[in-house]
């Protein structure tokens, strides 16, 4: 997504040194769709990368399993 961006950018670019008016519009419109997945995806990511990895609780592991005997 971001080589979209990216190509979209410069491809804006080369539209406004040309005078193309007509495609420039086009081409934001696809910048913007491209930015709005870019965001969508980060997001997904952040959330997934927040959540951890859960440590082990030793409290609980320790409690559940049987006590062990004293010979």
């Amino acid at each position: 997504m971001e080589e979209i961006q990216d190509n979209l950018l410069a491809h804006i670019a080369e539209a406004e040194r040309e005078g193309c008016l007509g495609e420039i519009e086009g081409l934001r419109i696809g910048l913007a769709g491209a930015e709005d997945k870019l965001a969508r995806i980060g997001q997904r990511s952040s959330r997934a990368m927040a959540l951890g990895i859960p440590g082990r609780a030793v409290g609980l592991v320790h409690s559940a399993m049987p006590a062990q005997r004293r010979t």
